[in-house]
């Protein structure tokens, strides 16, 4: 098992335990005392676990509202990069399709560039960087609208009726949390500009690695009913999955 996908079930754990002891988790994931305590640091360090004397419990609600690209991408890096690749390897030569802005859609990119008479638009500026960096030859379509600077994209009126002008075959999209009720969900309040691209595209692919799942922030993007797939990594619960895959929702793990 990865260092990235013990520590996102370890926080999973905490979720559904409450506060836990260092002893007890080192004998449930089967390590020693010393890992727990710097997994736990490093969670704590993203705002998802607090530490306790002897222990730690899980963040009812993680600040990640005002983290930037940069700091999100950062996050669970190796798994997003896992999960971006697994996304490409749904993309065909002749599409047309939607990257939302996000830091696990931004890993698609490297493994997009081969793609033949392939049509991106995306409201990502990091995106639409990175492409143009790898001299790929991507047909590149960007929205235009307002400028956030600490998302790096672009949002507002004229973003949403430049997605609606068009149809995509697939929109790749990210989510800051995961309720297998009601959908993707945000804690950014410029959430109107995904919603668009959703109405935009044929198909919806959805990709976050699983310590979105269960977190619920208060805006809701996509729709459980309108989610084709989700790519995440194997931190998902079994529960999760299987109430998924009954909405007839494709779970590709990573």
């Amino acid at each position: 098992m990865s260092v990235g996908i013990r520590r996102e079930m370890l926080v999973r754990y905490l979720r559904e335990h409450g506060r836990t002891t260092v002893n007890d988790l080192a004998s449930h994931f089967n390590i020693t005392g010393a890992t727990v305590r710097s997994d736990l640091r490093y969670l704590e360090q993203a705002s998802l676990v607090t530490r306790r004397y002897g222990g730690a419990e899980a963040v009812s609600h993680p600040v990640a509202e005002d983290r930037t690209m940069d700091e999100k991408t950062a996050l669970n890096q190796n798994i997003k990069q896992r999960i971006g690749a697994k996304a490409a390897s749904l993309v065909h030569d002749g599409e047309s399709i939607i990257l939302d802005n996000g830091s696990t859609t931004l890993q698609m990119v490297p493994w997009l560039v081969e793609r033949v008479a392939l049509t991106v638009m995306t409201n990502s500026l990091l995106i639409i960087n990175e492409a143009v960096s790898r001299d790929c030859n991507m047909n590149l379509l960007m929205p235009g609208g307002t400028y956030r600077k600490r998302s790096s994209s672009f949002h507002g009126g004229l973003a949403e009726q430049a997605f609606r002008a068009f149809t995509f075959d697939k929109l790749f999209i990210g989510a800051d949390g995961f309720d297998i009720e009601q959908g993707t969900t945000t804690f950014n309040e410029a959430y109107q500009v995904s919603q668009a691209m959703c109405q935009a595209a044929k198909q919806i692919i959805v990709v976050t690695d699983s310590s979105k799942f269960g977190r619920k922030t208060p805006n809701v993007v996509v729709p459980i009913d309108k989610i084709d797939i989700v790519i995440t990594d194997h931190g998902i619960s079994e529960a999760d999955q299987a109430a998924l895959e009954q909405r007839g929702i494709q779970v590709l793990l990573v």
